[in-house]
């Protein structure tokens, strides 16, 4: 089988590796059908996160179950199944206080171990814990299949921005970050009952697609010039819940400007570059402070319907596809903004 294999820096190839098998009960053999690109793979391809070079490369996958350890019972052979972007057991006390994204036995996909979620098959570990089968009847022609794809990790983390900003209904947001998260955050805020959604966005495209989401304002600056504006939108007094979907010190800097006293920011933007926050920060307006990576296993049951039901889509993020032998080319497109996220057809 053929899978993505991470070359250095700038430098995606594909080669032939040993087909997964079963190596322990609760492992699972699932055949990729579809998987993305994700702005985090960025950091590796850009050289500013460590990344072993040889190593899979992935963490989105969704495909069909081929074989099952005897100690499986999540999914069975010929499931539909969906993939969080990270390996967990589902029976940790972590997990099941609904924070699998701290699971106790937490694995990642690809790298030097686990195989990467860009090829042809992937073997599973703790199936039970990280295998989302989708029910039995739906019906899955490609749109939903790509629809569902998001639930791996990009719609998940959105929603997770929304969830930790407390947002409700009538709630006033701010989304910084016009990615595939921030924009998956819009998304998610609607979805929460938000009535007013200001997307921090200088790039029409991505703007198009947020008000496509149901972003009701687009705040086309950066920096002081976007807080001014959403400042002077709400009466000067700021949004209810700011979420911080980069993980830059200019995207904190925004949020903790847009975000009103008493208000709430849910961070989810991988920190590069964020200097200490210091307490004093937030202590005095009384703000709340609360993210990180998505638990995305909690969310997966709760969102899936919604798609299913037609209620939930943002397979408009998906702005190119590439076939795994030419998902070099995806890459290069990401890194240099020409596409918001690349999906992959192995």
């Amino acid at each position: 089988m053929n899978a993505a294999i991470f070359e250095g820096k700038g430098k995606i190839g594909v080669k032939e590796v040993a087909d997964p098998v079963i190596q322990k009960p609760d492992d699972a053999i699932v055949r990729i059908t579809h998987t993305c690109i994700c702005g985090s793979d960025l950091w590796y391809y850009r050289g500013l996160t460590p990344f072993p070079e040889g190593g899979r490369i992935g963490h989105e996958p969704m495909g069909v179950v081929e074989a099952v350890g005897p100690e499986v019972t999540r999914a069975k052979v010929g499931d539909v199944v969906v993939m969080p972007f990270f390996v967990q057991d589902g029976t940790c006390p972590e997990c099941l206080a609904g924070m699998s994204a701290a699971c106790r036995n937490r694995m990642g996909w690809g790298g030097e171990g686990n195989d990467g979620g860009q090829g042809e098959k992937v073997r599973v570990p703790f199936a039970n814990g990280t295998l989302f089968p989708v029910p039995d009847g739906a019906s899955l022609d490609e749109h939903m299949m790509v629809a569902l794809l998001p639930l791996t990790d990009v719609l998940c983390t959105g929603h997770h921005a929304a969830v930790c900003a407390e947002v409700g209904k009538g709630s006033t947001v701010a989304v910084v970050g016009d990615g595939a998260v921030g924009l998956c955050a819009v998304a998610a805020s609607k979805r929460l009952g938000a009535s007013r959604i200001f997307l921090v966005s200088t790039h029409e495209d991505r703007a198009a697609i947020g008000k496509q989401f149901g972003a009701t304002d687009i705040i086309a600056a950066r920096g002081d010039d976007a807080v001014r504006a959403i400042k002077e939108a709400t009466d000067g007094l700021g949004v209810d819940g700011a979420l911080e979907c980069v993980g830059t010190p200019e995207s904190w800097e925004t949020a903790f400007g847009a975000v009103r006293a008493g208000g709430n920011i849910g961070a989810v933007g991988v920190p590069h570059g964020v200097a200490p926050i210091p307490v004093e920060r937030f202590f005095w307006k009384n703000i709340g402070v609360k993210g990180g990576p998505a638990p995305a296993a909690h969310y997966i049951p709760e969102l899936m319907p919604d798609i299913l039901s037609g209620k939930l889509d943002v397979s408009a993020i998906f702005t190119k596809t590439v076939s795994l032998a030419d998902i070099a080319e995806g890459y290069k497109a990401m890194d240099e903004r020409k596409e918001i996220k690349v999906l992959v057809k192995p």
